[in-house]
């Protein structure tokens, strides 16, 4: 049981690695602001919640666990506020490729 527990911990941080690699490779790669931020929210979180799972599993029983969920939590809720926050200055500063916009939603809001 202790092994099959070890290879899913290894697993789970394997796979977590690699969703975060993609994601830098696809904040380096992408063209504009908006196509960043998706590749810097959505598969680095999920990666660092893989390798996060991946860490309880080889730690279980250790008071280090909590810290683990805590930073898993913290990250869950920041990251969509962060990602809202770069959406709303690219969107002000015009970063983005023209007609990647279908509808605009802030063009008739009168708040910036």
């Amino acid at each position: 049981m202790n092994t099959i527990l070890e290879v899913i911990s290894a697993i789970l941080i394997l796979l977590g690695a690699i969703l975060a690699f993609t994601a830098a490779v696809g904040i380096v790669r992408f063209p504009d602001t908006l196509s960043r931020m998706h590749a810097a929210t959505k598969p680095q979180v999920v990666g660092l919640l893989l390798v996060l799972a991946g860490a309880v599993i080889e730690l279980r029983g250790n008071v280090d666990i909590w810290m683990l969920v805590l930073v898993g939590i913290f990250t869950l809720v920041t990251a969509p506020v962060i990602a809202h926050v770069v959406g709303r200055v690219a969107y002000r500063e015009q970063r983005g490729r023209d007609g990647l916009l279908i509808v605009n939603e802030m063009e008739s809001d009168g708040r910036d």
